[in-house]
């Protein structure tokens, strides 16, 4: 490609609006514009990479047995009422009518139309197993898109779905899938994390996420250096201390503390360890069921003071729950937020992490606004818990689940995710085979996403610099740029150039030839900040000495090449390339 012949729109700024480095190189790189919040037009540049990305992950699914069809974005209520998603999946659906009024939705994923499909075609336990799968445009409505492509509300996804005549079956595919992403996301080029995670409102019984490493990522991970173990903080279990909680040796005292309504506050104050505080959280159980004023659905969960609340661990062990309100815990307790504690409560139930179990003579709120109680202890002073469980997130240096040595956290963007559905969706729409012996059976499901869309900022997120982005080879683009210094003044130079851009695209490299009548200095930015992962110069001074100029995109400096040698050391380094 001749850059007389593309279309190159490179910015100078980013927008005010871009809050992350994804979305700000890719806006001035001129591969996404705006139309509307969440949704982007894809610009030639960046369509480039999105279709490249695309290719790996068909071959890759091809090669893994999967079957390739397209399904419908609008999809009928009927299909969302019978599985029971039209009142529970939310605002994100986007729900609209059309000219008899009938009800339909923008798909945001595809399982009900997929088992539709199968539930119709497929009776035999002989057809099974099967794997489908497409790339399409997904929408869903976010309350708040942010961050470019990286939660839009239009994306391209591709989303697999297979079905089996047994569980051992679906385990069997699930590992074909995790084999596959592995192999996709190291062709993608990508430093990435594959980390057991929670199935969230999707269902099943077991998942898997796939994380691009990246310091601005979204997800917090824990993984043990010493092992094979990785998860999701959502889903990483803080085992039990293996400690005995110590007897009690202080005297229960009520202190003055003004003002002080964090942990960390009335540590500092007290002179104490923030390890020797417990916080308390407020909670509504069952919150549709509770009546709007009723004070007999606040519990407690009790955290030590440096730890944090995981809403997904605690959401398995308590079922549903919000965060009370201030008024609730005011007529619940007679006090405001800020000096909550476990002691004398009454009715309330007590939900205690397993880290505060072992804990004595600890600090904690006193119910009463600007005191808290010092040397607090379980069985003399605060009631049995009405559940010990694991309520908090993992932190660096907790032991790792595996036994095999202590948590570290770093953070990744979700690109991939594979699901266990089992028999969820099967089972609502009444998608069932004859088994050998002519008995009905309903069909086991698995579930297989990719973030395509998510892919490319998610490569910009681990590979960038000041001057922009760096693309791997395999989704860059273009794969080599030629900057040829003053194309249209010297003969030389162009001769130089045409020859050297015939070669490599004659080799299938795919090669960038900036023909434009540019200085050199705007020439080499554009070409920087675009992702290219290879430039080469072409010059009278080098081509005098019958060479060329060459610079990777992460090298620091350039070298000089012969002009004979330049051909086959790019084909060698892309050779090599993910």
């Amino acid at each position: 490609m001749r850059t007389s012949r593309f279309f190159l729109a490179t910015l100078k700024e980013a927008p005010s609006d871009a809050e992350v480095i994804s979305h700000q190189l890719m806006v001035r790189a001129g591969m996404i514009k705006r139309l509307a919040g969440g949704i982007y037009t894809w610009m030639p540049l960046g369509l480039r990479v999105l279709r490249k990305v695309e290719r790996i992950v068909r071959e890759e699914m091809d090669r893994a047995g999967a079957i390739e069809l397209s399904m419908p974005a609008v999809q009928p209520a009927e299909l969302w009422q019978e599985s029971g998603r039209w009142e529970k999946y939310g605002p994100e659906l986007l729900r609209c009518k059309d000219r008899h009024q009938r009800d339909f939705v923008i798909g945001p994923t595809h399982e009900e139309v997929i088992t539709d499909v199968v539930r119709k075609d497929v009776k035999s336990y002989r057809q099974l197993p099967l794997h489908f799968y497409q790339v399409q445009v997904k929408f869903r409505d976010e309350i708040r898109p942010r961050f470019g492509i990286m939660r839009g509300r239009e994306f391209l996804m591709k989303d697999g779905y297979s079905f089996h005549s047994s569980f051992e079956d679906l385990q069997r595919e699930y590992c074909n899938m995790f084999e596959t992403y592995t192999r996709i996301f190291t062709r993608l080029g990508l430093k990435f994390r594959a980390v057991a995670a929670d199935t969230g409102s999707i269902g099943g019984t077991g998942s898997h996420e796939f994380h691009v490493l990246a310091d601005s990522g979204e997800d917090a991970l824990a993984y043990c250096p010493d092992s094979d173990f990785a998860a999701n903080v959502e889903l990483a279990e803080a085992l039990a201390p293996a400690v005995a909680r110590p007897p009690a040796a202080e005297t229960l005292l009520k202190v003055a503390t003004p003002g002080r309504i964090t942990c960390a506050d009335v540590a500092e104050f007290l002179g104490l360890p923030l390890i020797r505080t417990v916080k308390v959280i407020a909670i509504v159980l069952n919150p549709e069921a509770a009546e709007a004023e009723s004070p007999g659905q606040l519990a407690m969960i009790l955290l030590r003071g440096d730890h944090n609340l995981n809403e997904v661990k605690a959401a398995k062990h308590l079922g549903e729950f919000r965060f009370a309100r201030e008024d609730e815990i005011i007529a619940a307790l007679g006090c405001q937020p800020g000096y909550l504690g476990p002691v004398a409560v009454g009715e309330v139930a007590i939900y205690v992490d397993r880290s505060v179990a072992v804990m004595g003579d600890f600090v904690c709120g006193a119910n009463e606004a600007g005191y808290h109680l010092t040397g607090v202890n379980f069985g003399r002073d605060i009631t049995a818990p009405t559940l010990v469980a694991d309520f908090r997130n993992v932190v660096a240096g907790d032991p790792s689940p595996d036994g095999k040595g202590c948590l570290e956290l770093c953070r990744g963007v979700e690109v991939g995710h594979i699901f266990q559905l089992r028999t969820k969706y099967a089972e609502a729409l009444k998608c069932s085979f004859l088994d050998e012996s002519g008995q009905s059976r309903i069909m086991e499901m698995g579930c297989y996403g990719i973030g395509v869309t998510r892919i490319v900022g998610a490569a910009i997120e681990q590979g960038h610099d000041q001057r922009g982005i760096r693309f791997p080879a395999t989704i860059a683009p273009f794969e080599v740029c030629i900057v040829p210094m003053g194309y249209a003044k010297s003969e030389t130079v162009k001769a130089a150039a045409d020859a050297l851009y015939a070669e490599l695209g004659g080799a299938g490299i795919d090669v960038l030839l900036d023909d434009r009548n540019e200085r050199p200095g705007v020439m080499f930015a554009e070409m920087e900040l675009i992702g290219i992962p290879h430039r080469v110069v072409v010059g009278d001074r080098g081509l005098a000495e019958g060479k060329l100029e060459y610079k990777g995109r992460g090298d620091s400096e350039s070298q000089m090449l012969p002009l004979a040698e330049i051909g086959p050391f790019l084909k060698a380094r892309l050779c090599a390339a993910p």
